[in-house]
């Protein structure tokens, strides 16, 4: 059917000769209208595939569309759905030529204001995406604007210490306490761990296996299961046929849970996150030693620069690093101050 009725509003749906999917919006309820829309629609498609003319009348709902088909495949195709609802309050039946940089600003400012600057900052990462594949791939504009995004303050590190750790595991119902002291061991990530299989677990190599589709990172990664995240599958083993972490016989849906924040509380901890166990496991690695490459494999972060935050904590650590300088180069200044005919050398190294 190449006209259809949403609400009072007539859409258009129709394949083009090459195979090409057509469906907008005809922005009116006058049946009539729609049709010569849609007529002009089919005329210019028949142009564009016949004689080579390019279109100039694409509209804001064709490139959503046709955006949500390229990228169902990605793990933020949901979130790509609600941010473009949002959107279609304020684009829906302007063309792509119209969404300016000051248009676009404008509205992003609407997002800034109920949200923040970092919320928008998302939604005008989809925007820039989907205008720049319109120009790039789908040759339906000269020119995406540019857009300029709100600056963002740096990400906190927030972590705690072990003496603050054992007065929030006392706090915690056993099921809670259990995961957090799993995530302590491992550094996962929430999700990983809520949805963290038997399947995955091998407790005799003691490892276990993110896969990609699971990963924020969007590969696979193995864990390496110590002797506490080992003790806790061992107290879990048993409890349920499929999923590790469980409440009451079902699979824990959410850790971040009313008992959670009031265990917080009651523990005298505050400002903290269940992603700061992530930040709490990353920052005690670096306060003892481990080089941040090292870290960033076992938390499977994609680039060392996003675990050079943790640097900071234990700056102590890179002096035996640093006294390497020092045995290539004592001999030579040594050398040096007895070629000057310096004496009563000061013992600096």
């Amino acid at each position: 059917m190449s006209l259809f009725k949403r609400g009072n509003t007539w859409w258009i749906d129709f394949t083009t000769a090459s195979g090409q999917r057509i469906r907008c919006s005809a922005r009116t309820e006058d049946k009539i209208a729609a049709q010569e829309y849609h007529d002009k629609l089919k005329h210019d498609a028949w142009k564009i595939e016949q004689l080579g003319e390019k279109r100039k009348d694409y509209t804001w709902e064709e490139a959503a569309y046709k955006w949500l088909q390229e990228s169902s495949h990605k793990k933020t195709h949901q979130k790509d759905v609600a941010h473009i609802a949002w959107f279609h309050q304020f684009f829906k039946g302007k063309l792509l030529t119209e969404l300016t940089k000051d248009v676009i600003f404008e509205v992003a400012e609407q997002k800034r204001k109920e949200t923040s600057g970092s919320t928008a900052n998302r939604h005008l990462a989809l925007i820039r995406a989907i205008l720049r594949r319109a120009e790039h791939e789908w040759g339906w504009i000269d020119k995406a604007p540019f857009i300029r995004f709100y600056k963002e303050p740096k990400r906190r590190i927030r972590w705690l210490e072990s003496e603050q750790v054992k007065i929030l595991l006392r706090e915690l119902p056993e099921h809670l306490a259990e995961m957090v002291i799993f995530s302590l061991a491992t550094g996962l990530r929430q999700a990983n761990v809520l949805r963290l299989e038997w399947s995955q677990v091998k407790m005799a190599s003691k490892t276990a296996w993110i896969h990609g589709d699971q990963a924020k990172a969007g590969r696979d990664f193995h864990v390496t299961l110590n002797a506490l995240a080992l003790k806790v599958l061992e107290k879990r083993l048993g409890k349920h046929p499929k999923y590790v972490f469980t409440y009451k016989g079902n699979p824990v849906r959410q850790a971040s849970t009313k008992a959670w924040y009031n265990a917080l509380t009651r523990a005298g901890i505050e400002n903290f996150r269940w992603h700061d166990l992530r930040h709490t496991w990353a920052s005690w690695l670096a306060q003892g030693g481990v080089p941040l490459n090292v870290i960033q494999e076992m938390g499977a972060w994609e680039s060392v620069e996003m675990v050079r935050r943790y640097a900071h904590l234990a700056p102590e650590k890179f002096g035996k690093y640093a006294a390497i300088v020092d045995d290539k180069l004592q001999d030579t200044y040594l050398a040096h101050e007895a070629l000057q005919g310096f004496s009563g050398l000061p013992n600096l190294l």
